[in-house]
């Protein structure tokens, strides 16, 4: 489960009366355009395939297992981890201290795959349910559908047929998807009581529906997978590797109905959901330009990084669209790159610091104060908190194990209802430990703030975090 919360950094209806069956007549039939928008395309290309082919790999390590342990668990098989990350924690970057996971990957190709959530006790948790585009259909949970008990039903495209009452359907764009489950955890004394909410949230197959001695089969484990980063392994790909396994994944898993258009351009070099790809068959400027693209591609995805959001008070602020991108391919790209996963901005938002209120870097050899005036403090619904992460972007060892500071600590008010926190890597004064935030031993470091079920001022442009002020 190689995410990042920066991770920080629904689906569109597709059209089953719309076959693509016309698609690779227009390959066939249409001459090739010019050198300069073959590469252009051939560019295109890689950036409309990139979320599809990182999630498939994230997809085969998260799955590499005969039974869930840990992080990894077997198709349409919830994970749920039980602690939160750490400073010996290097699996993701960014982590969190706020939430447990529960991460499933499901595959409703042959059947609907139902999802049983109990009774949350006014709990907040998030249950976003992402297609193999990255795009956010479905969003269960506190916000949208309340903390009952529930019972939802995942559901292929192309799928007909009857499901038991009181179930809420949601249809996958794709028979293969990632559900991302999230519930708050208010510390370690928190845990017990959120793995029994965790332990209530089960997968079972339709057929199996009812049958209280079901077992979920066991997995494969896979020996020859490789379990690295699957951002590196996306990275090392050669184009040939690449959109062979692109135009594999297209035979099952449809584009949205908003693709055509990006679809015809990519016929025209051979690239289409119902043909096998055929590199060697290709014309050889359209090699040429296909084997340049990954190059091409993330030099285009590393600019667009600089423009995912707006500079506030010295904060990233990452504006709309999040978690479901429409046609602007180049932006879920560089999200997945930046942040696979990505929640849509109504469930959470992460504003992201580098800098303080001088546009210098932060360093762990001075102190800094965060102040909040009573009506500047995070608008939410849910919670919020303050990460610290070192320059390897993970959690750094400090005297408490304190690694994030947030509305569910026992936070020292000022008199006027405004608050002070101390971001330093030595202890503050006795009366200020309580909103110390301790930074790392030596070097620079970054924080996120994580605003939970914000409120609309902060959505539109209305509110940001205050400057990060150096005090020494």
């Amino acid at each position: 489960m190689y995410i990042s919360e920066m991770a920080l950094w629904f689906a569109r209806l597709f059209i089953v009366t719309m076959g693509l069956a016309a698609l690779p007549a227009t390959a066939a039939t249409t001459a090739l355009p010019n050198a300069e928008e073959t590469n252009e395309i051939a560019t295109e290309a890689y950036i409309y395939a990139y979320p599809m082919m990182l999630m498939e790999v994230t997809r085969q390590v998260s799955t590499n297992t005969d039974k869930p342990i840990g992080k990894l668990a077997p198709m349409n098989q919830f994970a749920h981890l039980d602690s939160f990350p750490d400073a010996s924690s290097t699996m993701s970057i960014r982590p969190n201290a706020d939430t447990l996971y529960s991460a499933l990957w499901y595959d409703v190709s042959r059947e609907p795959l139902l999802i049983t959530v109990p009774d949350s006790g006014g709990r907040y948790y998030l249950l976003p349910i992402l297609d193999l585009w990255t795009e956010v259909f479905s969003s269960a949970g506190t916000r949208t559908t309340g903390n009952g008990a529930q019972t939802l039903a995942i559901v292929g495209p192309d799928w007909k047929g009857t499901l038991p009452a009181g179930v809420t359907v949601y249809r996958s764009p794709t028979v293969i998807g990632r559900m991302g489950g999230r519930t708050l955890t208010k510390g370690v004394a928190d845990y017990a009581a959120v793995h029994k909410f965790q332990a209530g949230i089960k997968a079972i197959p339709l057929s199996a529906w009812g049958k209280p001695d079901y077992v979920a089969p066991a997995g494969k484990y896979r020996p020859e997978q490789d379990m690295s980063s699957p951002h590196d392994q996306v990275n090392k790909m050669d184009a040939v590797r690449f959109f062979t396994l692109f135009t594999q994944l297209l035979h099952n898993n449809q584009p949205h109905a908003n693709d055509y258009p990006q679809l015809a351009r990519l016929a025209r070099l051979g690239i289409a959901p119902d043909q096998a790809f055929e590199f060697t068959k290709l014309a050889p400027e359209v090699q040429a330009a296909l084997q340049a693209a990954p190059e091409n591609a993330r030099k285009k995805m590393a600019l667009a990084a600089h423009h995912l959001g707006n500079l506030s008070n010295g904060w990233i602020m990452l504006s709309s669209p999040i978690g479901t991108y429409g046609a602007d391919y180049t932006r879920r790209a560089t999200m997945a790159q930046f942040g696979l996963g990505a929640n849509l901005v109504e469930d959470n938002i992460y504003p992201t610091a580098f800098n303080d209120a001088d546009g210098k870097p932060f360093d762990s050899a001075a102190k800094y104060m965060m102040h909040f005036d009573k009506e500047q403090l995070p608008p939410i619904r849910a919670f919020w908190s303050l990460s610290m992460y070192d320059e390897r972007q993970l959690f750094t060892a400090n005297p408490i194990n304190r690694f994030a500071l947030g509305d569910r600590d026992a936070l020292k008010f000022n008199a006027d209802g405004s608050l002070d926190l101390y971001i330093q890597r030595e202890a503050p004064d006795a009366d200020k430990l309580t909103n110390w935030l301790p930074a790392p031993a030596s070097g620079g470091f970054t924080m996120n703030l994580r605003l939970y079920w914000p409120k609309p001022v902060a959505l539109d442009g209305g509110w940001a975090p205050p400057p990060v002020n150096r005090l020494n």
